[in-house]
């Protein structure tokens, strides 16, 4: 009988032992938002931006009619009343109702994150911080390779219970002009009734500087391709916008106790969303890293998503032997990555020492794709490394904060002598007059 051939794993090995950490980093390092190595897109998206600007309108439906949209009018722009209707009586009940359980638990993990306006009194004197609801807000529905409609109840429902008033979404079409149902169920559901199938730079400039049919919005929020993340970067200031997620990322840290057929799907999950998805395994177990490696690539071979998979695998993705778990911690920190799931006996003594992850998962019964859709948190994590200074998605996005000071004439006479001496070594005489002027009452 003729010896079965050893298959080629469907994704790269790593060892820190064999490769070394600074090889390591090198090999796990990914795409980030630098502008100098964006250059190109950048350009076109400049192009983009600078067209709806100046022809509003009559540039979004030009734009739709290149990237695939042939059909594409003004008057098509905005989807009907009687198009939402129809899209919410049409999907199941079974899944109206996980779209309700997925809502439920996002509305109540949002409203432990409400903030209290606060004042301190003092000698007359009041301090304090109020905080306010943005008044329209744009939410960026991906299409494309799949729907969506968990999206739109992650950044939704943190956004209506922080008070927004309008919510308004675009959405890339199909080549017909089609909204996928699911999505625009899901927006009824939370009570938006405002749907633009548009998608790509051109939405989000449409919804930064407003056109005849879509309204200009306070701030923009939502995931998206590389083109209107780059567009929201380069209108932030004319728009707010949230952070600048990317393609999706998940950092496996993992012990013997794991069960390799888990970890295996805990990277494919996240590698399944687009060519450019990030999956990383860090353990010190050489036996479950086998594992692993043989079952990734026995799915691969079978699984439906497989033009998806193997770019994810081939050019972004790697399983990796650690000397200790404290290597294993390490190389997680230094990714700064997306999603982090601690597959390990005890994952709350891993906690600490995690710096930076825009959400943390515990525990092997703990997949990441819970966070995904229900688990209660939002979706939209930061990625590419942002970790280090970006969090995900929250109810504060949707606010603002204004500081609130009210002195005394006793307190404003007494401080008027400090800070004008501040003012005067500043050279603000003006400063300086005005504070003076408050201590002579």
């Amino acid at each position: 009988m003729a010896k079965q051939k050893d298959i080629k794993p469907a994704i790269t090995i790593l060892s820190t032992r064999k490769h070394g950490l600074d090889e390591i980093k090198r090999r796990l390092k990914r795409a980030t938002f630098d502008p100098i190595e964006m250059a190109e897109v950048e350009a076109k998206v400049r192009e983009i931006i600078a067209a709806v600007r100046e022809r509003g309108d009559e540039a979004l439906v030009e734009i739709e009619r290149q990237v695939g949209w042939k059909g594409c009018t003004v008057e098509k722009l905005r989807v009907t009343k009687e198009e939402m209707d129809t899209a919410y009586a049409s999907v199941p009940p079974s899944l109206l109702e996980s779209l309700c359980v997925a809502r439920e638990r996002l509305e109540r993990f949002h409203q432990k994150q409400l903030p209290r306006s606060w004042f301190i009194q003092e000698n007359g004197s009041l301090l304090g911080e109020i905080f306010r609801p943005i008044e329209r807000v744009g939410i960026y529905v991906p299409g494309g390779l799949a729907a969506y409609p968990s999206t739109v109840l992650h950044v939704a429902v943190p956004a209506k219970v922080a008070g927004v008033k309008e919510l308004v979404i675009v959405t890339p079409p199909d080549e017909n002009g089609k909204v996928h149902p699911l999505v625009l169920a899901a927006a009824q559901l939370v009570g938006i009734d405002t749907v633009f199938r548009v998608g790509g730079a051109h939405a989000i400039a449409a919804l930064a500087f407003g056109t005849q049919t879509i309204p200009k919005v306070d701030k923009i929020a939502g995931p998206s391709g590389i083109y209107p993340v780059v567009a929201k970067r380069l209108l932030y200031g004319v728009v707010g916008i949230d952070l600048l997620p990317g393609p999706s990322e998940v950092a496996v840290i993992a012990d013997e106790t794991a069960p390799p057929d888990w970890v295996a799907l805990e990277l494919l999950a996240q590698a399944e969303h687009g060519p450019d998805s990030v999956a990383v395994l860090f353990t010190p177990s050489e036996k479950l890293l086998k594992e692993v490696a043989e079952k990734v690539t026995r799915y691969l071979s079978k699984s439906p998503r497989r033009r998806y998979l193997e770019p994810a695998l081939k050019n972004h993705s790697a399983l990796v032997l650690t000397r200790n778990m404290d290597e294993a911690v390490m190389l997680a920190n230094e990714g700064a990555y997306e999603h982090v799931a601690l597959m390990v006996a005890e994952p709350m003594k891993l906690v600490g020492k995690l710096k930076y992850a825009g959400a943390i998962f515990l525990g092997s019964q703990t997949t990441v794709a819970f966070g995904d859709y229900l688990a209660g948190p939002s979706h939209v994590l930061p990625t590419a490394g942002t970790a280090r200074f970006s969090s995900g998605l929250s109810v504060l996005d949707f606010m603002v904060r204004s500081s609130l000071v009210l002195l005394s004439e006793e307190d404003a006479k007494l401080l008027a002598e400090v800070a004008s001496v501040l003012a005067e070594a500043e050279g603000l005489d003006a400063h300086a007059k005005a504070l003076r002027a408050r201590k002579k009452g």
